[in-house]
């Protein structure tokens, strides 16, 4: 036996009766706080200063958070920096510029974003940071000294980027106007570099005519703005020309499309679908209740048209129309219920998704209730739930908070409810037609969609990608169901036809994907050589002159 156990037989005997108590040893102390060990701080890496920018040397990493049309922001800014010949990469270690392109719904994103520009900074790196965060705060401590791209001055990317990498710091965050009078935002028909080169997003407005509380979106976004119908149609028509087989439209709020130009969605959309080929598809994009309702016919016509999904998102976000209207959502409960119920009955298979905010300021157990139970009336098959997270600058930011512990055991309950049920299991059995455009993140599955844009995975057959398919459902889960293929590959339809330039090889653009979390090494794909742009080669001819200009300018001054 050791001395040590000698003396303690029992680790109790390390504290006696006698001896003070922890508080009897703080009574005297007022306040008592642990600290924390500061860590040293690390100074960040120098950033490289270039002199002069060559395009086709400097390497740029494009990340985005949020919505569609933060996606399509993204690709039309990759799409001119690679046009005018920088190199996109996805590997951030390898790039000079970080452009980070943010969202600003709720707080754990803002604080990613963040996260992200420290440690670009941290790591030498220059860093452009784009999207609504920016645009809605731009004086928030964390951009000092960045550069900024205004949402609607995304098409100025490159010189914003060409003066940042010179050491310069550039803000473009004023309004597009063209004539004095304000657009929606840069042509539709700039080149774009797209994360999936089989789906086209499109931005057929910006911003909103809602005044919801809860909402940052707007001050940075700000009041509806359209684009002109015949500019859209115009880029679709373009899209399908170039391989894509999949349209989705997207903005803050579709369904109040044209409300500013004198026309509407549905004149919009029947546009759109003259211009589909066979075998391709258009997904609308959210919507919310109120600009909806008056257009519910055509809008039932439209989602049956077999070349567009029959599938609307429409967010309620609460049940009860007291929060509703401290939301300022102009809508009620009723008026939800109508524009889903309308759409049920006439639209086969439709899928309607919704949104919810758990714990917003002032709800009641009862506002609760008629949450829960309206999402167990309806049990919809794609349902987001969120928590309540005040916005800076938002009146709900300022309305009196329901305890944290509350907002997430309700958070909890809604989402058990949602857990529930399996809503693809009667799917099983039955054969549908889909449409197949991406990979699944384990890299294991083909991802396609059937009508009501349900999502079925298919085996990884080569050549499958961009093609429209029969298949026969054999497994279903709470997300998504599994499926045989029936059709022999001579019988998988194209879906567009394209030029031989422009052709998709095994539904591949030779461009980098945006970011790659997956881990894993993509399939093998065969590349394909792009089309050399003509601003590349401009800029060849600009680097040949002023290499001839300075050994000129050299050869004077050394005779001097």
């Amino acid at each position: 036996m050791s001395a040590c156990s000698e003396i303690i037989e029992d680790i109790e005997d390390l504290i006696s009766s006698q001896d003070i108590t922890p508080k009897e040893r703080y009574a005297n102390k007022k306040d008592v706080t642990a600290r924390v060990k500061k860590q040293e701080k690390q100074e960040p890496k120098e950033k490289p200063i270039f002199q002069s920018v060559v395009p086709g040397t400097q390497k740029i990493y494009v990340k985005t958070w949020g919505c569609a049309h933060n996606n399509s922001d993204s690709e039309y800014m990759a799409g001119q920096l690679s046009a005018f010949g920088y190199n996109l990469v996805d590997d951030k270690k390898l790039a000079d510029l970080w452009l980070l392109n943010s969202c600003t719904v709720k707080n754990p994103s803002e604080d990613t974003f963040r996260n992200e520009i420290e440690a670009g900074v941290a790591d030498g790196k220059h860093v452009v940071v784009a999207g609504c965060v920016p645009q809605g705060a731009p004086k928030a401590d964390y951009l000092r000294g960045l550069s900024v791209i205004g949402v609607q001055q995304i098409d100025r990317v490159v010189e914003v980027v060409e003066e940042t990498l010179k050491g310069h710091s550039v803000r473009l965050l004023q309004p597009k106007k063209i004539a004095g009078k304000r657009v929606a935002g840069p042509k539709l028909a700039l080149p774009k570099v797209r994360k999936n080169p089989l789906i086209e997003i499109i931005p057929i407005n910006s911003g909103c005519l809602n005044q919801c509380t809860y909402c940052k979106t707007k001050h940075a976004r700000g009041d509806l703005v359209s684009y002109p119908p015949e500019e859209i149609v115009e880029r679709a028509r373009q899209a399908f020309r170039e391989g894509v087989c999949e349209l989705w439209l997207t903005s803050e709020d579709t369904g109040t499309y044209g409300r500013d130009i004198g026309t509407s969605l549905p004149e919009l959309l029947w546009q759109l679908v003259a211009v589909i080929p066979e075998g391709c598809m258009m997904r609308v994009g959210m919507t919310n209740p109120p600009y909806i309702l008056e257009h519910l016919d055509e809008m039932a016509k439209i989602l049956a048209h077999p070349r567009v999904y029959s599938f609307l998102h429409v967010p309620v976000q609460s049940g009860s129309d007291a929060i509703l209207a401290a939301m300022k959502r102009e809508y009620c409960r009723e008026d939800f219920e109508k524009v889903v119920d309308f759409l049920k009955e006439r639209v086969a298979g439709v899928t309607i998704a919704t949104d919810i905010i758990c714990g917003f300021p002032g709800e009641t157990e009862e506002d609760f209730s008629e949450t829960m139970d309206l999402c167990a009336n309806y049990k919809f098959p794609s349902l987001f739930i969120n928590q309540f997270f005040p916005r800076p600058g938002t009146p709900a930011s300022r309305m009196p908070r329901i305890p944290a512990n509350l907002v997430k055991t309700r958070t909890k309950r809604l989402t058990e409810l949602f857990s529930s049920y399996e809503p693809y299991q009667e799917r099983i059995g039955l054969t549908q037609r889909v449409l197949v455009t991406e990979i699944s993140h384990d890299r294991r599955f083909y991802v396609a969609h059937n009508k009501s844009y349900e999502q079925v995975l298919l085996p990884m057959k080569e050549n499958l990608l961009g093609k429209s398919v029969t298949v026969r459902i054999i497994s279903a889960t709470k997300f998504s169901m599994q499926a045989e293929i029936l059709d022999s590959e001579d019988a998988w339809k194209e879906c567009s036809v394209v030029s031989e330039e422009n052709k998709l090889q095994n539904g591949y653009i030779n461009c980098p994907d945006f970011e790659d979390t997956s881990g894993q090494e993509p399939p093998n794909v065969p590349e394909v050589t792009p089309k050399q742009s003509p601003l590349f080669l401009y800029g060849l001819i600009a680097l040949l002159l002023a290499i001839v200009y300075r050994f000129t300018w050299k050869l004077l001054t050394d005779d001097e």
